[in-house]
C-alpha cells in the first residue's frame, strides 16, 4: 500500500526535527552582515544546531508566512571573546604573498593538519596577533526573519542530523558517472 501525503500533512509549526526554509536579515552595531532572501533562503533542521541556538529558540512557534525580529545575545550565538583564541607567530614565519593588514581573514592549518580561519588583529615589525574567534564573537545579533516553508525531514536527515539538498536527492548516477581507475591505469 502507497502513503500519499497532501498538504495538511505538513507541519504547521516550528519546531523541533522540522526542516525549515527561512529568509532573514542579519544586523550587527547598525550594519547589515548578512542575508537570505526568497530567492535563496536558508534550510535547515530545527532543533540540530544547523544554526546558533539563539535563532533556534526565536523562531520556534512561528509559522508558514510569520515574521519576527530576534535580538540575540553572544551567549546564544558566537559566544563571547575568548582571549585564549590569540597566538602570536613571529612576522617571519607568514609567505611574503599574505597581506599583512589588521582584519584580514587567513587559512592556518593546526599541527593536525586542519585547517582553521583567524583574523589578522596586530601586527608589529616582529609579530603578527591572529584571531581565532569567530568574527561575530562578543556581538550582539539583530534577525529580522520570515518562514517561507516548513516540512517534515526524511527518516536519512533525522538520522543524519541535517538537511540533505534537494538538487542532491534528484541527482541519479550511473556508472559512468565514476570513473574506473582501473581503466586508466590500464592506459598509461
Amino acid at each position: 500500500m502507497e502513503l500519499l501525503l497532501n498538504d495538511t500533512a505538513k507541519p504547521n509549526t516550528v519546531a523541533d526535527d522540522i526542516v525549515v526554509t527561512l529568509k532573514y536579515t542579519l544586523t550587527v552595531d547598525g550594519e547589515i552582515v548578512d542575508s537570505a532572501d526568497d530567492s535563496d533562503p536558508i534550510e535547515f533542521l530545527q532543533g540540530a544546531g544547523e544554526v546558533i541556538s539563539g535563532l533556534e529558540a526565536g523562531i520556534h512557534g512561528l509559522k508558514v508566512g510569520e515574521s519576527r525580529k530576534i535580538t540575540i545575545k553572544p551567549a546564544d550565538g558566537y559566544g563571547e571573546i575568548d582571549k585564549e583564541a590569540y597566538v602570536t607567530i613571529p612576522r617571519d614565519e607568514f609567505p611574503s604573498e599574505i597581506p599583512l593588514e589588521v582584519g584580514i581573514e587567513i587559512d592556518v592549518r593546526d599541527e593536525d593538519d586542519e585547517v582553521m580561519t583567524a583574523t589578522i588583529a596586530e601586527v608589529t615589525n616582529t609579530t603578527v596577533t591572529l584571531d581565532f574567534n569567530h568574527p561575530l564573537a562578543g556581538k550582539t545579533l539583530h534577525f529580522d526573519v520570515t518562514v517561507l516553508e516548513l516540512r517534515t525531514p526524511t527518516a536519512e536527515e533525522l538520522e543524519h542530523g541535517h538537511v540533505h539538498s534537494a538538487d542532491w536527492e534528484e541527482y541519479e548516477f550511473d556508472d559512468d558517472d565514476f570513473e574506473d581507475d582501473e581503466d586508466d591505469e590500464d592506459e598509461d
